[in-house]
C-alpha cells in the first residue's frame, strides 16, 4: 500500500506517495476545496554514463534511477522568507535530495532544487529539477485528458521578443501511437521540448511556459541564466513536464562526482491555476516575494536612454547637453548615456572593455556632461556590456588567457569580442574595479548591462564538460551581481541583452528592469509590450517610448502609450520637437508617475487574447489595486474590438482615459452580462490608448 502525505498551502498544496517498490511522486494537487488525481511520475529524474533510460530515449523522464529510487526521509525546515520541504531518496550509488520551498508572501507558487549526492563515481548526463504528471487520473480514457490540454510557450528573436501561442496537445507533436501494441509496457520515446542556447537564456525559446485545459492550468518558469530545458512528455498512463537545466544531449554538459561530492539543480518554480492567466498571476505574485529587495522595486523612476532611435551610440557633449536639459523638462530622473562613451576610435563595438571616457567626444571631461545631468535634478548612468572585452580594447592583452571563457586553449572569439570568464578571479577583479571607479568618481546611480554575444556552449578550461564549464560560469556571473548590488545597495541596474535575449528571473531576481526589444519599428511594439509580463514583472519590463518630432499625434500617442503598463523608459529627440510636443511627452511621464503603485501591485492579463505579431489590436490588462488597467493600441483592421474581462462580469464599470488626454476620446460600450468591453476608434488607423475600469462600491 502506498504511503503519501500533501504539503503546501491552502492556494497550492502537493500530494506525494510513494512504496517499497516505487519513487516518490506527485500523485495530485489541492487548491482550495479542490483536489485533483495527477498522472504519477517519479519526482527526480537522473541520467547517467552507467545508467539511461527506460526505454532508449532522449527524455528528461523516465530514466532507470528514476524508477529505482526509493524514499528515506522527509522534513520541514522554516526560513525567514515561509517554509522549506525536503524529500530524501536513495538508488543506486547516490541520494537524492529535493528541496521545496514555499514563500509566505506567494503560497500559490513552489520553487524547487534537486541535490545529488555520490556514494560511487557518477558521470552525470541529466537531472531534472523538476518532474510532475498533469493531465488528472480520475478513471477515465487518459486519450480523452491529454487531448483536451493546450501547450502555452513563446519563441523570442532579435526585435521580435516574445512571441505567444497557445497549441493543442494531440495533434501533429503528439499523435496517438499505440505503441502499447509492441508488446509489453512499452511508452512513447518521443517528447516536446524547449532549450535555450548558450548564455542568450531567452535567445529562441522561453524559460517561461504552460499547459492548460478546462479548468486546470500550470506554470513555470526555469531560473537560469544560461543552458535549460523544459520538455512536454506523454506516456502510457498520461502526460508529463519535466524542467532541467544543462543537459548532456542539449548542451553537451557532464559532470563527475566522486564519493561524497553533490551537484544541485538550477531551482524553478511551478504554479497552478484555473487557467494560463490564473497561473500567470500565481507567477508574478512569486516572482514579486523572490526577488531582491531593493528601493527601485517600488520606486520605479523615470528613465530617459539617448540610444534608441536617437543618438544611436555616438554620444558627444554638444548632443548631450540640449538632450538632457529636455529630458529633465518633461519629468525623467534617470539619464542614462549609452554605447559609446568610452570610445576615441569612432568604432565603438570592438573597443569596449577598458571603460575609461572618451576625451574625443567630451573635450570638457565626462564630468561635465555628468554634472549636467546631476545640475538637472536626475540621476546619471551609463551603459556597460561588462561581461566582453573588445578585440581592440587594450584589455584584451592585459588581462590573462585563463580569465577568458576558451576552447582547446583558444579563446571564444564572437563579433568581435572576447568573452571573460567569470569564474576567474582577475575578470572579478576587473569588473569590479570598473563598476566601484565609475560609482565612486562619477556618482553613477543606474548602469544598463548589456550582452550582445552568445560565447555557445561553454568552455573545456578547468571542467568536466564544456557544458559544465559553462553552467558554473553562469552562477559565478550571478554572484558578481550580488557582490555589485552587496557593495552598492542602492545602484539601479537594468538587464538588456540585444533586446531581451538573456530575460530569465535568475539575472531579473537580482536586477531592476529589463529592456523588452531593440525593435525600432515603433508599430512593431505593441505585441512584445503586452505579452512581456508572461516572462517578467510588469514593473521590470521596460518597453521603449521612443516618440520623435517628425510624428503626427496619434503615432507619438501610440509610442507613449506602449511602455506605459511596465517600468517607463524613454528615448527620441525631445530637444529638437516643439512644445506642445514636449508636453505631451511630459504628460505620459506624469502618467507613468501616478501608475507606478499599481504596476507594482497588478497582476497581468491579455484582453484581447495572446498578442498576435500582426494582430490589428492588441491589449495588456493588469488588475490592480485602484481598478484595472488597460493599454489598448490599434494597428489598422477594423474600427472596433472586444476586449474581455471576465472577472469584472455582473458589475457596473465606469471607463476614463488615463493618456492621452488631449486626443480625441475613444468610444467605449461595456456588457456587464459578459464582461465584455467593446472599444472603438473612428479616428487615424495607428493608434492607442491606455484606460482605467472602475466598479461601483
Amino acid at each position: 500500500m502506498a504511503e503519501q502525505f500533501t504539503w503546501g498551502s491552502s492556494r497550492l498544496a502537493l500530494r506525494f506517495e510513494w512504496g517499497e517498490d516505487a519513487p516518490v511522486r506527485v500523485a495530485g494537487i489541492v487548491r482550495g476545496d479542490r483536489a485533483t488525481d495527477l498522472h504519477a511520475l517519479p519526482l527526480v529524474e537522473v541520467a547517467t554514463a552507467a545508467s539511461g533510460h527506460r526505454p532508449a530515449a532522449d527524455r528528461l523522464a523516465h530514466t532507470r534511477l528514476g524508477e529505482l529510487m526509493r524514499y528515506t526521509g522527509h522534513a520541514e525546515t522554516r526560513t525567514a522568507a515561509g517554509r522549506v520541504l525536503t524529500i530524501e531518496q536513495a538508488a543506486e550509488g547516490l541520494r537524492a535530495t529535493t528541496a521545496i520551498e514555499l514563500l509566505d508572501a506567494a503560497d500559490g507558487a513552489i520553487r524547487a532544487r534537486t541535490t545529488i549526492t555520490a556514494d560511487t563515481v557518477q558521470v552525470l548526463r541529466s537531472v531534472a529539477t523538476w518532474t510532475m504528471g498533469f493531465t488528472r487520473t480520475d478513471g477515465g480514457d487518459h486519450d480523452d485528458d491529454f487531448a483536451a490540454w493546450h501547450r502555452v510557450n513563446g519563441v523570442s528573436d532579435w526585435f521580435g521578443e516574445g512571441r505567444w501561442t497557445r497549441t493543442p496537445l494531440r495533434g501533429n507533436d503528439f499523435p496517438r501511437l499505440s505503441t502499447e501494441l509492441a508488446g509489453g509496457d512499452h511508452d512513447p520515446r518521443g517528447h516536446w521540448s524547449a532549450t535555450s542556447d548558450g548564455t542568450w537564456s531567452t535567445g529562441h525559446h522561453l524559460p517561461v511556459a504552460g499547459v492548460e485545459t478546462d479548468g486546470l492550468a500550470f506554470a513555470w518558469q526555469i531560473e537560469h541564466n544560461g543552458a535549460w530545458r523544459w520538455e512536454l512528455g506523454e506516456d502510457l498512463r498520461g502526460g508529463y513536464v519535466s524542467l532541467s537545466g544543462p543537459t548532456d544531449t542539449d548542451h553537451s554538459w557532464t559532470r563527475v562526482l566522486h564519493p561524497g561530492e553533490s551537484f544541485t539543480t538550477v531551482p524553478a518554480a511551478i504554479t497552478a491555476g484555473d487557467d494560463f492567466t490564473g497561473a500567470v498571476a500565481a507567477l508574478t505574485a512569486f516572482r514579486r516575494a523572490a526577488r531582491r529587495p531593493h528601493p527601485d522595486n517600488a520606486a520605479m523612476p523615470v528613465v530617459f536612454n539617448d540610444y534608441m532611435n536617437t543618438l544611436n551610440g555616438d554620444p558627444t557633449t554638444e548632443k548631450l547637453l540640449p538632450l538632457i536639459a529636455a529630458a529633465a523638462n518633461v519629468g525623467a530622473e534617470i539619464f542614462c548615456i549609452d554605447a559609446g562613451w568610452y570610445d576615441d576610435s569612432g568604432d565603438w563595438w570592438p573597443s569596449v572593455g577598458e571603460w575609461r571616457p572618451s576625451t574625443t567626444r567630451f573635450p570638457g571631461g565626462l564630468g561635465e556632461v555628468i554634472d549636467a545631468v546631476r545640475g538637472h535634478g536626475m540621476v546619471p548612468g551609463l551603459w556597460l556590456e561588462p561581461e566582453v572585452i573588445g578585440v581592440n580594447s587594450p584589455m584584451a592583452d592585459r588581462l590573462p588567457p585563463e580569465a577568458f571563457l576558451q576552447r582547446h586553449g583558444q579563446r571564444i572569439a564572437e563579433h568581435q569580442r572576447y568573452h571573460l570568464d567569470l569564474r576567474h578571479p582577475a575578470a572579478i577583479s576587473h569588473l569590479d574595479g570598473v563598476v566601484d571607479r565609475l560609482v565612486a568618481e562619477f556618482g553613477i546611480g543606474f548602469f544598463k548591462f548589456d550582452y550582445n554575444i552568445n560565447p555557445g556552449p561553454g568552455t573545456d578550461r578547468d571542467a568536466d564538460s564544456v557544458g559544465d564549464g559553462l553552467l558554473e560560469h553562469n552562477r559565478a556571473h550571478l554572484a558578481w551581481l550580488d557582490g555589485v548590488l552587496d557593495r552598492h545597495p542602492g545602484l539601479v541596474v537594468e538587464n538588456c541583452s540585444s533586446g531581451a535575449m538573456r530575460m530569465d528571473f535568475a539575472v531579473l531576481s537580482r536586477l531592476a528592469m529589463q529592456s523588452t526589444s531593440d525593435q525600432q519599428e515603433f508599430t512593431k511594439y505593441p505585441p512584445i509590450a503586452a505579452a512581456a509580463p508572461i516572462a517578467l514583472l510588469p514593473e521590470q519590463a521596460a518597453s521603449w517610448a521612443y516618440p520623435q518630432p517628425g510624428m503626427n499625434e496619434e503615432e507619438a500617442a501610440f509610442c507613449l502609450v506602449t511602455g506605459l503598463l511596465g517600468r517607463y523608459y524613454v528615448s527620441g529627440h525631445l530637444n529638437e520637437m516643439t512644445d506642445a510636443q514636449r508636453a505631451v511627452v511630459a504628460e505620459a511621464i506624469a502618467a507613468a508617475k501616478t501608475l507606478r503603485t499599481d504596476i507594482a501591485a497588478g497582476a497581468p492579463h491579455w484582453p484581447a487574447g495572446l498578442p498576435g505579431w500582426t494582430d490589428p489590436w492588441t491589449a495588456l490588462g493588469l488588475t490592480a489595486p485602484g481598478g484595472d488597467l488597460v493599454s489598448v493600441w490599434r494597428r489598422g483592421g477594423p474600427a472596433a474590438t472586444e476586449l474581455h474581462f471576465p472577472h469584472l462580469a455582473g458589475r457596473d464599470v465606469h471607463v476614463t482615459t488615463v493618456f492621452p488626454a488631449a486626443l480625441p476620446e475613444w468610444k467605449t460600450d461595456w456588457d456587464a452580462a459578459t464582461g465584455t468591453l467593446t472599444v472603438r476608434s473612428d479616428g487615424a488607423p495607428v493608434g492607442a490608448r491606455t484606460l482605467r475600469l472602475t466598479t461601483s462600491k
